[in-house]
């Protein structure tokens, strides 16, 4: 008996990760299940969270040296998509000066992913603009 569920276990979960991976694309379903760049960073230079419309929060954290971006981290308490998006959003602004990230928006991020399913799309928007709102932090604590 306890093999025969162990083999239905494992068969449900092989067949949830094909369609995962049929549905949201190779690029996705990688960071699905190896999700980079998550975490607080402890003292960041810029930081910057919003809501999204469908109710997932994503929090973008980014340490500055020589005027670029050195770490950058991310948190959701959203859906996959709101944290493979997220983990795309801070893997994009690695390395960038303030400027170049509001070069990253939500179509750039689709475009990394390659394919995403169009009911999940809106989650690489947020992900940009919450990118955008800590470059503008930065920006700002920067001139005062």
């Amino acid at each position: 008996m306890n093999n025969r569920f162990d083999n239905f276990v494992q068969e449900l979960q092989d067949q949830i990760y094909e369609e995962t991976r049929e549905e949201y694309g190779e690029a996705a379903y990688q960071r699905w299940r190896n999700p980079l760049y998550i975490g607080r960073l402890p003292d960041p230079d810029a930081h910057s969270s919003i809501k999204g419309t469908c109710g997932d929060t994503i929090e973008i954290f980014l340490k500055f040296e020589n005027g670029h971006v050195k770490e950058a981290s991310f948190i959701t308490d959203g859906c996959g998509s709101s944290m493979v998006c997220g983990s795309f959003a801070a893997e994009m602004s690695m390395g960038k000066y303030p400027e170049g990230l509001f070069e990253i928006t939500g179509e750039a991020i689709l475009d990394k992913l390659g394919e995403f399913p169009e009911e999940d799309k809106h989650c690489a928007f947020l992900a940009a603009e919450t990118l955008h709102k800590a470059a503008n932090d930065y920006m700002i604590k920067k001139t005062k």
